[in-house]
C-alpha cells in the first residue's frame, strides 16, 4: 500500500458547470447517430443512386467496423501516456476536427458521372473512417466520467446529466432530419410535374442529377453542415469546461498487460460479467419491442398521412417520457440504491407490454403504455452506465498493479450495447421474414399475426427477466460501494 498515493481532493465536489459541460460533450455522438440512421440510406439510394445491395453492404460493414474498433481504441487509449492536459483529452482534441471532416465526406458526392465501384469505395471508406474517429472520441469521453473529480455522487450525477442531454440531442436531431426527409419527399413528388411541364422526360442521367436532384442534395449537405457545426461547438464546450483530473490512485508499478490478457481479466471479473449480461439482455428486450412497436399500428383505418402523424406522435411521447424520467430515476437511486432502482424501473416494462398485447387496437391505452415504457427504458440508459464506475473501482482494488484500464472497461461496455442492438434487428427481421411478413401490407396471415404478438410481448418479457436475473446477482450493493470508496480515499 505504500506505493499508492491519493492525488486529488474530493471534498470540494464537481461544480454544476463542469457536469453540464461534460454532458454537452455527449451531443456529437447522438446527433450523428440519428442523422446516419434516418437519412444516410435515403441519400445513398436516391440522391447518389447507389445500388441497394451496395448500400446494404456499406451500412453493414460500417456498423461491424464500428463495433470492432471500440475495444481496440479502448486498449490504445489505456496504453497512451499522460500529457500536460491529461491522458484522455488529447484523444478528444485530435478526433474532433477529423471526425467533423469525415462526417461531411459522408454527404459529399465526389462526381455525378462516377461509376458504381469508385462511389461505393468512397462511401465505404468514409463511413469506416468516421466510425473509427467517433470511437476515438466516444471512448475517451465516456471514460472521462472517472476523471472529473469529486466523489461517487458526483460521478452518478454527471452520468444523469449526460443521459438527459443525450436524449434531448437525439430529439433535436430527429426533428432536423425529419425536415430533411420532408424536403426530399417534396422534391421527389414535384419531379414528374416539372419534367412533364418542360417536356424533358428523357433527359440523360447527368442532367437528371444536376437539374432534378440538386435541391435534395442541398438539403442533405445543409443538414450535414449543421450537424458538423454542432459537433465542433459541443466538443469545444467540453474542452473548455472540463479539466481532466488525475486518477484517484497512481501506482509506481507500471504493469500494462497485453490486449487479450486485459480482455480476459475484464471478462473474468464477476461484477463486470453480470453487469454486462444484465445490460445486454435488457437492451435486447427493449430493442426487440422498439423494432416492432409500429407494426401494431395498422394503417387500414387511417390514410397514409394520418398514420405518419400518429407514429410521429407516439415516438415523441416515448422519447419525452425517456427525457423527463431520467431525473426521477436519479433521485430514486440516491434514496434506495442502484440495484433496487434497476428492478423497479425494469419491472414497469412487463405490465405495459402485457396490456398493449391484450388491448392492441385501443390507441389511448397504447399511447399511455408507451409513456410508461419510456419511463422503464430510461433505467437501462442511466443505471448500467452509473453502475459501471463502481465495477471499475472494484476491479482497481482487486488488481492494484493493473492500472489505467478504465477506457477498456467503457469501450467493451459500449461494444456490448451495440451488439445487443444489432442482434435485436436480426432477431425481429429474420423472424418476420421466416413467417412471410410483407412490408407495407396491412392484412397478413395467421403466422405473421402470431409472430408479431410473440415478438411484441413474450419475447421481450423473457429477455428482460433473464437480464433482471443477472442484475439480481450483481454483487456490488450500496454498502460495498461505500467501502470501496473509503478504501480508495484512505490509502496513502
Amino acid at each position: 500500500e505504500a506505493g499508492y498515493l491519493v492525488v486529488r481532493n474530493t471534498a470540494g465536489g464537481v461544480p454544476l458547470g463542469t457536469k453540464l459541460c461534460y454532458a454537452v460533450g455527449g451531443v456529437p455522438n447522438q446527433i450523428t447517430t440519428v442523422a446516419i440512421g434516418v437519412s444516410l440510406q435515403i441519400f445513398l439510394l436516391d440522391v447518389v443512386q447507389v445500388n441497394a445491395s451496395y448500400v446494404s453492404m456499406i451500412l453493414f460493414v460500417s456498423h461491424v467496423w464500428d463495433a470492432v474498433t471500440d475495444p481496440l481504441v479502448g486498449y490504445l487509449v489505456s496504453r497512451s501516456h499522460r500529457t500536460a492536459v491529461g491522458k484522455l483529452t488529447p484523444w478528444l482534441i485530435f478526433s474532433t476536427p477529423f471526425g467533423v471532416l469525415s462526417y461531411l465526406l459522408l454527404w459529399f458526392e465526389p462526381g455525378g458521372s462516377m461509376s458504381q465501384p469508385p462511389s461505393v469505395l468512397w462511401y465505404l471508406t468514409s463511413a469506416c473512417l468516421f466510425e473509427t474517429l467517433m470511437s476515438c472520441y466516444n471512448i475517451p469521453y465516456f471514460s472521462l466520467n472517472m476523471f472529473l473529480g469529486g466523489d461517487q455522487k458526483d460521478r452518478d450525477s454527471a452520468t444523469a446529466y449526460r443521459t438527459t442531454v443525450e436524449m434531448l440531442a437525439a430529439l433535436v436531431a430527429s426533428g432536423i432530419q425529419g425536415q430533411v426527409v420532408a424536403v426530399y419527399n417534396t422534391e421527389k413528388q414535384e419531379i414528374p410535374v416539372t419534367l412533364n411541364r418542360n417536356k424533358r422526360v428523357w433527359i440523360n442521367r447527368w442532367m437528371h442529377l444536376i437539374c432534378v436532384l440538386s435541391p435534395q442534395q442541398k438539403a442533405f449537405i445543409t443538414s450535414a453542415l449543421v450537424m458538423g457545426a454542432l459537433f465542433f461547438l459541443c466538443s469545444l464546450v467540453l474542452f473548455l469546461g472540463v479539466k481532466e483530473q488525475h486518477a484517484p490512485l497512481c501506482s509506481d508499478d507500471n504493469v500494462r498487460p497485453p490486449y487479450l490478457t486485459s480482455l480476459k481479466m475484464l471478462m473474468c471479473h464477476a461484477p463486470y460479467q453480470r453487469l454486462v449480461l444484465g445490460f445486454v439482455f435488457s437492451v435486447l428486450a427493449f430493442q426487440v419491442w422498439f423494432q416492432l412497436r409500429v407494426s401494431v399500428l395498422c394503417p387500414s383505418k387511417h390514410d397514409e398521412t394520418q398514420t405518419c402523424y400518429l407514429i410521429f406522435l407516439i415516438i415523441m411521447l416515448y422519447v419525452c417520457s425517456l427525457l423527463f424520467s431520467v431525473p426521477v430515476w436519479q433521485a430514486v437511486l440516491l434514496r434506495i440504491g442502484k440495484k433496487a432502482t434497476v428492478f423497479i424501473g425494469l419491472s414497469l416494462f412487463i405490465p405495459a407490454v402485457a396490456i398493449v398485447a391484450c388491448v392492441p387496437s385501443n390507441l389511448p391505452v397504447f399511447m399511455t403504455m408507451c409513456i410508461l415504457m419510456g419511463f422503464s427504458t430510461a433505467t437501462i440508459f442511466l443505471l448500467p452506465w452509473s453502475m459501471l464506475p463502481d465495477v471499475v473501482d472494484d476491479f482497481t482494488m482487486r488488481h492494484p498493479t493493473c492500472k489505467d484500464l478504465e477506457p477498456l472497461f467503457f469501450s467493451c461496455f459500449a461494444f456490448c450495447g451495440k451488439l445487443a442492438r444489432g442482434l435485436s434487428v436480426g432477431i425481429s427481421t429474420m423472424t418476420l421474414q421466416f413467417v412471410g411478413y410483407r412490408v407495407g401490407a396491412c392484412n397478413h396471415g395467421d403466422r405473421v399475426a402470431m409472430a408479431l404478438i410473440v415478438l411484441f410481448s413474450p419475447v421481450p418479457v423473457a429477455l428482460l427477466l433473464i437480464g433482471m436475473i443477472f442484475f439480481r446477482f450483481y454483487p456490488i450493493n450500496e454498502k460495498q460501494r461505500g467501502q470501496l470508496w473509503e478504501q480508495k480515499t484512505t490509502i496513502q
